[in-house]
């Protein structure tokens, strides 16, 4: 990462409360033709959330904390701000003189930009301010939310022409907060009523409608340059596992999250 940062645009996905197992079997059906593309070996990572939450999460990962693979380490992180007796700091990680990567990656040259989507990030009020307020420029509207069926579309729509705004020459860190997968989610699976509520299977379908979508916004943050990408979830959440409903919990549904990183040259989709 020490030779990316500054050479490549950077494009940060989290699918926010998507859990494990269902993103693994999903892949391993066939059901993620477009994510699967550009998964390593056409599958997910198995990692360690940093926070059982969005903004506990969504902190640490701004600091430099992504999930942790699921094994032993120490693991070499990515991203870490300079920091002294730091174990996870090698040779290749980007190491920032900043209080966050956002920030970090500003001072480097890059726009930062957020978009998006769960209340964490609708700037409606001062804890709704906080995330995004770490970016230059960020964007949510009420389309983008958790109660809209076509909130990842919009979010697409919004990351295109921030894209096509942007000057040649200007590197570019985006993130984009996808809240389809978060509750509720039950109007992504036809036949589904609100009465019977939220399930794995609406869960795995609302991750389905992503996949439907990605490939666009892959486009678009590869159109100018290559583009380092990470798409992983924050967190999981539990649908009455060992009788656990939610997250913000300590249970293995939603410690266990999937993650992957990778390359989108110019004109990948």
């Amino acid at each position: 990462m020490s030779q990316v940062v500054g050479r490549d645009d950077l494009l940060l996905v989290t699918l926010d409360t998507l859990r494990f197992d269902v993103a693994a079997e999903l892949a391993e059906a066939g059901r993620l033709p477009n994510l699967a593309a550009h998964l390593p070996g056409g599958q997910w990572e198995e990692r360690h959330a940093p926070g059982s939450f969005t903004y506990a999460s969504h902190q640490a990962m701004f600091a430099g904390f992504l999930p942790t693979p699921a094994a032993p380490g120490p693991h070499p992180r990515l991203f870490a701000a300079r920091f002294e007796g730091s174990e996870s700091t090698a040779d290749r990680t980007y190491v920032f003189d900043a209080p966050d990567l956002v920030s970090g990656l500003a001072h480097a040259g890059y726009r930062t930009v957020c978009i998006g989507g769960v209340g964490f990030f609708n700037k409606r009020g001062a804890l709704g301010s906080v995330l995004p307020g770490m970016f230059q420029e960020s964007h949510w509207e009420p389309e983008f939310g958790v109660a809209s069926p076509t909130s990842f579309e919009a979010q697409v729509a919004r990351a295109e022409r921030v894209v096509a705004e942007l000057p040649a020459g200007q590197r570019l860190f985006l993130f984009v907060n996808v809240p389809s997968l978060h509750q509720p989610n039950w109007f992504h699976l036809p036949g589904a009523t609100r009465e019977a509520g939220d399930s794995r299977a609406t869960h795995a379908a609302a991750l389905e409608y992503v996949d439907r979508h990605i490939g666009r916004l892959f486009a678009a943050a590869s159109s100018r340059r290559r583009c380092f990408t990470i798409v992983c979830s924050d967190h999981g959440t539990a649908y009455g596992d060992d009788g656990w409903m939610g997250h913000r919990l300590g249970h293995e549904s939603v410690w266990t999250v999937p993650y992957a990183h990778f390359f989108l040259e110019p004109g990948a989709h």
